[in-house]
């Protein structure tokens, strides 16, 4: 589901609510305005677009995820 809002780090968050890959964790880094662009050197796309958020889970794993992924705790 959508959100309107954003979130801050240190909140509390479920990542990809409602799916099976549901996890808990800690928002830990905000990429902003860094986040969103692939990167592309001539013809070639070296990497893909990054991840909004970082994410720390509650079972010490790291992820990054997009605002549309979290869900407020």
């Amino acid at each position: 589901m959508p959100h309107s809002f954003d979130f801050a780090l240190g909140q509390r968050v479920r990542v990809y609510p409602g799916s099976s890959d549901e996890r808990l964790g800690t928002v830990v880094e905000d990429f902003g305005d860094s986040s969103g662009h692939a990167v592309i050197i001539g013809n070639a796309r070296i990497a893909e677009p990054s991840r909004r958020w970082a994410i720390e889970l509650d079972d010490g794993n790291l992820i990054f995820a997009d605002t549309v992924d979290l869900q407020n705790l």
